[in-house]
């Protein structure tokens, strides 16, 4: 586990990108001619974020940064290395008027000086205007390079909320 250690990211980036659909009301409130029919949307968003790690504990990793673009706000992202093959995530985005969560798990090989994961992260929770956020099976990859700790992400799917 000594190597897992030498890729610890002091920094990060993290980029979503969405697939887009159009926003809709559920077939079975609009059906129903419910006053109290809500409106659900389906986004396609594109963010960027730049992280710094703010601490270490063991094999987890608690960074912090900026996302921009549709969503803007304050990225936290903690990195739990669980074996050599394995990590998993928690991450929250706290955007003007709500916020994001969720957790996702990557399988990662080592590749010379990079270490590469590839998995799923589900959104499981939203406050605000994201109050009824949920994704499942969001494409979650990326590399760590072991040299200079940077880290960047991608993830990819639907978000409606």
């Amino acid at each position: 586990m000594g190597r897992t250690r030498a890729i610890a990211p002091a920094a990060a980036v993290l980029v979503l990108s969405v697939a887009a659909c159009a926003g809709s009301v559920t077939a079975e409130a609009a059906a129903a001619g419910s006053p109290a029919a809500s409106a659900s949307r389906t986004v396609s968003l594109s963010e960027s974020g730049r992280l710094h790690l703010t601490s270490k504990q063991g094999f987890t990793l608690n960074e912090q940064g900026s996302a921009s673009g549709t969503i803007t706000g304050t990225i936290y992202i903690h990195l739990h290395l669980t074996s050599t093959s394995k990590v998993t995530a928690e991450v929250s985005i706290y955007p003007s008027g709500g916020s994001l969560s969720g957790n996702g798990s990557a399988a990662y090989r080592v590749e010379g000086s990079v270490a590469a994961f590839t998995g799923t992260l589900a959104i499981t929770r939203g406050s605000g205007k994201y109050a009824h956020a949920r994704a499942s099976s969001l494409r979650f990859s990326g590399t760590i390079q072991r040299r200079g700790d940077a880290v960047s992400v991608h993830v990819s799917g639907p978000l409606s909320f």
